[in-house]
């Protein structure tokens, strides 16, 4: 049995404003209607003998990776919470000791979950031949054949092959990502792939490989797993012993030193997504060779990437430029820039701006909210909360609020009252009241919120109960 092991707990910093610390890219619909993380699952829907999946996440983004499976009817085996971000080899660690208290046999297929994948033929072919060589105990690498000197992506180099067809290979070594002149020398050789960063081997091989080559890891994953916790829908890892692991990748925790390594080269249409420009390069492009996303109006624009999400863009004489647009924040780079974004987030981080946590628009496991207006003592939302869904019985230390139902209904506690909310119908919550807000009917409630305070922090709340398990705050 193969159990797909999704890895989803990146923060895609390089596709800021899009993607957020709170709200990622593999979260987001970047290349059709579904998310990275819905296609990475679904491209594998028609394979045989694919057990329910592991997905591996971090706990702020919990809830949205559950809502997101269950819109496309896929019932995981486990959602694992990394209490801490510690690279893949912890993650991938443990998700085979979770696998393996079901079934000890587990061949797992690791796929980070923000990748494109076009040609899905080639795709499940790949997967087939990794099964066979994974079955005879090897650690399974799935290398992209390079069609390009990229310079974003480390590579491997092809050892003796191991079939008269030439479709898999012992792995020669690991490269790291390589300056112009060596990538286009890697290119011409033939001997090179892109290390995908996808994998498959054995749920008790890759255990038995961490504790010959990073037993420090094992051990802290092992504790982890042990001393972990069921809560809901999820598994909490113990936090205390998650963060005693060190943080490697498995390229360097294993697969740079076994002598178990196979690398399978394949030729599927694949992209990390890593950068805008990669969002150009796989988008539909108009005569002028622009992706066009939302409301963009254009004159004399050559070989850009375009993107609106709540404004006009309108743009004169560009030519190799990306332009995205979000409700809080504008991005203007050279297209051969574009991996420099990172350096903005990490600006916004050193000042500690919310632009590079979260959008306008904030997902709770309710619903949303989103900031419609802000001064130093109100504060206005848009808030609207999913068919039965219910917010925290909470208060605050120092704002009051007020709502106003624009659409749907809502049942509201209001201290001692509880009460039944229609359409152009209101209520005041008070300062260091108790309140609750509820959507019994079978369709979104929206309602627009006015906070109004001397503070009016996400923080102030105190919470008495929560059906979604979140802690007091």
């Amino acid at each position: 049995m193969i159990t797909p092991v999704i890895l989803a707990g990146g923060s895609g910093t390089r596709l800021w404003p899009l993607s957020r610390e709170l709200y990622p890219k593999q979260l987001i619909n970047l290349s059709d209607d579904n998310t990275l993380l819905q296609n990475t699952l679904l491209r594998l829907k028609d394979l045989d003998k694919i057990s329910d999946p592991v997905v591996v996440c971090n706990e702020d983004h919990r809830f949205m990776v559950a809502e997101q499976l269950r819109a496309i009817n896929i019932n995981p085996s486990s959602i694992i919470l990394e209490p801490v971000g510690k690279n893949t080899a912890p993650a991938i660690a443990a998700a085979a000791l979770k696998t393996i208290q079901n079934n000890p046999d587990s061949i797992l297929l690791v796929l980070p979950a923000d990748h494109v994948i076009e040609n899905l033929p080639n795709f499940h072919m790949a997967l087939e031949l990794g099964i066979k060589y994974a079955a005879r105990n090897n650690l399974i690498t799935f290398g992209i054949i390079p069609d390009a000197p990229e310079t974003g992506y480390g590579y491997i180099k092809k050892g003796k092959a191991l079939d008269e067809a030439n479709q898999a290979y012992e792995i020669e070594r690991f490269v790291e990502k390589p300056d112009s002149e060596t990538a286009k020398t890697y290119l011409e050789s033939g001997q090179f792939c892109w290390n995908s960063g996808m994998f498959m081997f054995k749920a008790a091989l890759i255990i038995d490989q961490l504790r010959k080559y990073a037993a420090p890891m094992a051990e802290a994953c092992v504790d982890a797993v042990e001393k972990g916790i069921e809560d809901l829908d999820f598994f909490r890892l113990d936090k205390a012993s998650f963060e005693t692991s060190p943080s490697d990748s498995i390229d360097y925790a294993v697969m740079e030193k076994t002598d178990k390594g196979v690398v399978i080269p394949i030729e599927a249409g694949w992209n990390d997504l890593g950068s805008w420009d990669a969002l150009w390069q796989t988008g539909a492009k108009d005569e002028n060779q622009n992706v066009i996303i939302g409301d963009v109006l254009l004159s004399e624009v050559k070989n850009s990437y375009l993107h609106a999400d709540s404004r006009l863009i309108a743009a004169v004489g560009l030519e190799n430029h990306v332009v995205v647009e979000t409700r809080d924040a504008v991005l203007v780079a050279s297209r051969d820039k574009v991996q420099n974004v990172k350096d903005l987030v990490n600006q916004l981080r050193k000042t500690s701006r919310d632009e590079a946590i979260v959008h306008s628009k904030v997902f709770r496991p309710w619903g949303a909210y989103e900031t419609i207006d802000i001064s130093d003592r109100f504060q206005v939302k848009r808030i609207t909360v999913k068919p039965g869904a219910k917010l925290s019985l909470q208060k605050h230390y120092h704002r009051a609020e007020h709502w106003t139902v624009v659409s749907g209904t809502a049942i509201v506690t209001n201290g001692e009252q509880e009460i039944l909310l229609k359409e152009d119908q209101s209520t005041y919550i008070p300062l260091g009241t108790v309140h609750r807000m509820e959507n019994p009917g079978k369709v979104p409630l929206e309602l627009i919120e006015v906070q109004s305070g001397s503070y009016l922090g996400e923080d102030d709340i105190v919470r008495f109960d929560d059906v979604y398990g979140r802690s007091k705050e």
